[in-house]
């Protein structure tokens, strides 16, 4: 009887504070999306049922907000995996382990500094039209200097090269690991077999590294579906011509700015209800048998 409860009595802390961090806000929320639901309004915060779920069909910010959001997300992952893996793939295979050490710190350090200190980093030092380190790089090869963060088609691409350069330190410790694990022996064989550097990649690591990537897929898509701090700085409002305007900065506006917190919450659910989808998706995957 104590060895059938000890396990219950293990997990017992874990899964209050899963209920309480987790369970609780969600349920909270949705109860909120429900209200018309002012903060600083003492009345009048009545249930109007759906009607906030209805406002999103034929929302034009809403709209703008979805698709800036996918397509940050779509291109934002898809390069993340190329040029993470291709770097990790790179580091491995040095010699010197000083050498590698010393890459991975490197690589490493955007991912301590909070986002919000990179972004204004970003915005004040490297992306000003006038004096930007980055504006100061092209002119060299007779660049004209480039309104990075005030024109609307270069805007999503400088949140981009943002979100790029402070996330992929995470992702190439991944995968690191995961080329690490994958044994000597497989390599050795396919060189006997006469196969290169490009046909060894897709034809045995790459399949061997098949849950690493699987994981690292899914977890860059949650985190970059939530990402907000660089858009909040470097594109407040939406910056010019809501270009960089994404679902966590009108959920915030409509929470924090308009004080409709119902509305807001509503957003967040359907937002929630997207991550819950990529999740499910990424355990339906490790359902895969890799073959090792």
């Amino acid at each position: 009887m104590k060895r059938t409860i000890f396990p219950y009595l293990v997990l017992a802390p874990l899964i209050l504070l899963l209920i309480v961090f987790l369970v609780l806000p969600i349920l909270g929320s949705f109860v909120i999306s429900l209200l018309d639901y002012n903060p600083l309004r003492e009345t009048g915060n009545t249930f109007i049922w759906f009607d906030n779920f209805k406002r999103l069909l034929g929302n034009e910010l809403f709209g703008i907000s979805f698709k800036n959001t996918l397509t940050y997300v779509f291109i934002m992952v898809s390069i993340n995996l190329v040029v993470t893996l291709l770097i990790a793939q790179l580091l491995t295979t040095l010699s010197s382990n000083k050498w590698r050490s010393l890459f991975r710190v490197l690589l490493f350090m955007p991912c301590v500094a909070p986002l919000a200190a990179v972004s204004v980093i970003w915005q004040k030092g490297i992306l000003p039209t006038k004096g930007g380190l980055l504006n100061i790089f092209l002119s060299n090869f007779g660049v004209a200097p480039i309104n990075w963060l005030g024109n609307a088609s270069v805007l999503m691409p400088s949140l981009l090269i943002v979100s790029l350069w402070a996330d992929i330190g995470y992702n190439i410790i991944l995968f690191i690991s995961g080329l690490q694990g994958i044994p000597q022996d497989y390599m050795d064989a396919a060189k006997i077999d006469g196969a290169g550097p490009i046909r060894r990649f897709w034809q045995v690591t790459f399949p061997l590294l098949g849950r690493t990537f699987s994981y690292v897929t899914a977890m860059t898509l949650i985190s970059q579906f939530q990402a907000f701090a660089q858009f909040s700085i470097l594109a407040p409002g939406g910056g010019i011509a809501r270009a960089g305007y994404v679902l966590s900065t009108y959920i915030y506006d409509m929470g924090f700015g308009n004080k409709d917190m119902g509305f807001a919450s509503a957003i967040s659910l359907t937002l929630f209800l997207v991550i819950l989808v990529v999740t499910l998706i990424q355990q339906r995957v490790n359902r895969v048998d890799w073959g090792y």
